[in-house]
């Protein structure tokens, strides 16, 4: 046990390292930039376009941060701004769907489906939740506390009060971070080491019939269910090799996660934010069953009736 901790520990602080290169100098970059010409002017251009979607004009920093490189990033560039908990709920499923562009639709595409498939489905489902929460929720006006972040000075006395306020806030960011990220690690090594994911497969097999999947898929499933599309790209790309797994199923399978991965991890990451946590991952659950269901019933009854097609005119030719 004690080896599978340290193990675990291992990585956690190496992934806690790797990520905090990211989020310490993009919140003091961010918090620096709100008390410079820079930011107040690319906010006020994108104002109209967040105003759609229930945001104000500064979300769209951490919508493009989060997009371009990772959750821990956007949630960086969040706890950077003063919002509502209703736009940081907005926000939070937003990124739930589409965050990591560049890399996780990289590794669909290494397990054969399409970057722009991947790319669109994400883009349409976060900003299609947007426009869905903001018209369904009249809540949420409060401002929202971020658990450890330190309180911002309203009106910082010059620039080394600037500076110190970002160094605060990313500190705390990355704090937040490891707390939450080496935990994770210990308990995802050990479910690993002790053979808990093969078993986790095997449950998730009977369910691969309703989303319109052959049981092949479910390792698959679970690697990204579990780990996520970019840390779990060598269990799927192993499980595309060993198992066999079709074009169509692949496809279906990339449907549910890019809707739903990772659903431990990217759910605890926005417990600092203070928002409701299990409406965010009751959404992406609901989301990526019924859009794969239905994709899959669809794709399954064309794919039988081109069949039955093909028989009935081989059947007519003689």
């Amino acid at each position: 046990m004690k080896g599978i901790m340290k193990r675990g520990a291992g990585k956690g602080i190496s992934l806690t390292w790797t990520l905090g290169k990211v989020i310490f100098p993009v919140t003091l970059i961010v918090t620096i930039l709100q008390y410079t010409p820079v930011l107040p002017w690319v906010v006020e251009k994108l104002e109209p376009l967040m105003k759609f979607i229930g945001l104000s004009g500064e979300a769209a920093v951490p919508l493009v941060v989060g997009n371009f490189l990772n959750l821990y990033a956007g949630i960086a560039a969040i706890i950077s701004f003063e919002f509502t908990v209703k736009e940081v709920f907005i926000l939070a499923v937003m990124m739930s769907f589409s965050h990591n562009l560049l890399i996780e639709s990289t590794v669909a595409k290494k397990v054969g489906v399409s970057w722009w498939f991947v790319a669109g489905v994400r883009l349409s489902l976060a900003f299609l939740s947007a426009v869905l929460i903001n018209l369904l929720w009249k809540g949420g006006g409060e401002v929202a506390k971020y658990g450890l972040a330190p309180e911002k000075t309203s009106d910082p006395g010059g620039w080394g009060e600037i500076i110190w306020q970002g160094f605060q806030t990313a500190s705390m960011g990355v704090l937040q971070l490891a707390l939450i990220v080496i935990p994770l690690m210990i308990f995802m090594q050990y479910l690993r080491e002790k053979g808990w994911l093969d078993l986790f497969s095997r449950w998730v097999a009977p369910a691969t019939r309703f989303l319109g999947m052959e049981r092949n898929t479910s390792m698959t499933l679970v690697a990204g269910l579990t780990i996520g599309l970019a840390y779990g790209a060598g269990l799927m790309i192993q499980a595309v090799e060993e198992d066999g797994v079709s074009k169509k199923d692949m496809y279906l399978a990339i449907l549910f996660l890019v809707s739903c991965h990772a659903v431990v991890e990217d759910t605890l990451i926005f417990i600092p934010l203070g928002i409701p946590v299990w409406p965010l991952l009751a959404i992406r659950l609901a989301t990526a069953i019924i859009l794969t269901a239905g994709v899959g019933f669809v794709w399954n009854r064309l794919q039988q009736q081109r069949k039955d097609t093909s028989y009935e005119n081989k059947y007519h030719t003689f």
